[in-house]
């Protein structure tokens, strides 16, 4: 109890005087999922220290696998990963726990994928580099249009590699992770697909 005190005191200490959020400062758990294992464990680091049970996962199954076991108040969700990348994860975190947070993390991307996260369920959509402090202050904000402005202004533009990485991945978010929907759609065969979904975000 002593924990999620401060943990609650932490937040509401750290965010603008301008934002208040029932919801982030009863929050008391957090999910974190990234394949880097330095920014997870950095990120996991700073929000132990401010109370939050943290739970990690570096993909989409383990995510699922964790958040079946005990779902979190909060969740951040990398939006490219090796396999279903983030906004799959979303849909079906949000489908496992309704009431749960979440929060897209990008080290690229666009207006328009800040705009599928959030008409996906997201709270927020954040760009790389982030700390403890941002991510509350995104989840705090919520999806207002200053704000997904700012995130236009401050992620890189996408190489061509990463743009078609992205248009895939939001096209398998659609389709809802059916990888055969989202091959007929993109025009390819599915096992072409399932080899671009193999590798490795560019």
């Amino acid at each position: 109890m002593a924990e999620a005190t401060q943990a609650t005191r932490l937040i509401k200490d750290r965010l603008p005087d301008s934002i208040e959020s029932e919801t982030i400062s009863h929050a008391q758990s957090i999910l974190l999922v990234d394949d880097s294992i330095v920014l997870r464990d950095r990120l996991a680091l700073a929000f132990q220290e401010r109370g939050f049970r943290v739970a990690v996962a570096s993909c989409f199954d383990e995510a699922v696998l964790a958040f079946q076991t005990e779902p979190t108040d909060l969740a951040v969700l990398d939006l490219r990963m090796p396999g279903k990348p983030g906004l799959v994860l979303l849909q079906e975190l949000k489908r496992l726990s309704p009431e749960t947070q979440f929060l897209i993390l990008s080290g690229f991307g666009s207006i328009a994928t800040a705009i599928d996260a959030i008409r996906l369920g997201a709270a927020n959509f954040l760009p790389k580099p982030a700390d403890a402090d941002d991510i509350l202050t995104a989840f705090a904000r919520g999806g207002t249009e200053v704000h997904v402005s700012k995130a236009e202004e401050e992620i890189p533009v996408p190489t061509l590699a990463q743009a078609e990485w992205e248009h895939i991945h939001r096209i398998l978010a659609d389709c809802g992770g059916n990888i055969s929907e989202a091959a007929r759609r993109l025009g390819i065969h599915r096992r072409s697909l399932q080899r671009k979904l193999r590798k490795r975000a560019p």
